[in-house]
């Protein structure tokens, strides 16, 4: 009877090493499969990790966006090796692409929701776009650079980003046609805050923007029934804002 108890432990312990081994051998084929298709995928997940979560971003989904957008893919390929790292970098015509961090703040701080519609000044390379359209109902994104916002475009319309719609133009003007909005992004630093892009916010609508000269501020606008609020959040610094004629 008792040769008969350790047989069947035996065994017992057998299927268990068994299945260890089959649950070892998936993660490690899944693993290599994920990683030949995103080599810069553990970069990607050190970012999210390292430099905005412990420097306190708690929105698990604008960590979700950060962690599902390849960074990558939205700067020169001269740059690709340093696109995870803690830093902005050139994208450009004097443009840059922020660092993740400011990205990740920027995107919590103006509170978005799932039905929301934002209008973002400043393109870019479509970065920005890229982790807004994860997270709201429609992306409005103005680029005074004609040759930023045609490679914006086409690489978000490549990355299957349906719910984008990229203008060339002057920033300052904003986007009436399709005003009011519920968030505004700004990811150039006007001198203040530019009042003609308050007013296509919705009445309670917020808006994040970098504003000043030298020295800039990064405020929470918020739109009220007379007017607007602001809120200093920290000092930055971006690139100046540009005005220009309709595009």
């Amino acid at each position: 009877m008792e040769n008969l108890r350790q047989g069947a432990k035996r065994r017992s312990m057998a299927r268990r090493i068994k299945s260890i081994f089959i649950a070892v051998f998936l993660f490690t084929c899944t693993t290599g499969i994920l990683f030949a298709e995103d080599p810069y995928l553990t970069k990607r997940n050190q970012m999210v990790e390292r430099q905005i979560k412990r420097r306190g971003i708690k929105d698990e989904k604008v960590l979700d966006a950060m962690m599902s957008v390849k960074r990558h893919l939205f700067v020169p390929e001269n740059f690709r090796q340093a696109s995870y790292e803690d830093t902005p970098l050139p994208i450009g015509f004097g443009q840059t692409i922020s660092q993740p961090y400011i990205v990740a703040y920027m995107t919590e701080a103006v509170r978005l929701t799932p039905r929301d519609r934002v209008l973002e000044i400043g393109t870019g390379c479509g970065y920005q776009a890229a982790i807004l359209a994860r997270l709201v109902k429609e992306v409005y994104t103005i680029e005074i650079v004609r040759s930023l916002a045609e490679s914006a475009e086409q690489r978000l319309l490549e990355s299957g980003y349906n719910n984008i719609h990229v203008k060339w133009g002057d920033g300052y003007r904003g986007w009436p046609e399709f005003a009011p909005f519920d968030a505004i992004i700004i990811t150039a630093a006007p001198p203040s805050i530019p009042e003609e892009l308050v007013e296509q916010l919705k009445v309670g609508g917020r808006m994040i923007v970098p504003a000043g000269s030298f020295y800039q501020e990064l405020y929470l606008v918020t739109r009220t029934e007379s007017g607007y609020k602001k809120k200093s959040l920290m000092p930055v610094r971006f690139v100046p804002m540009v005005k220009g004629g309709d595009k």
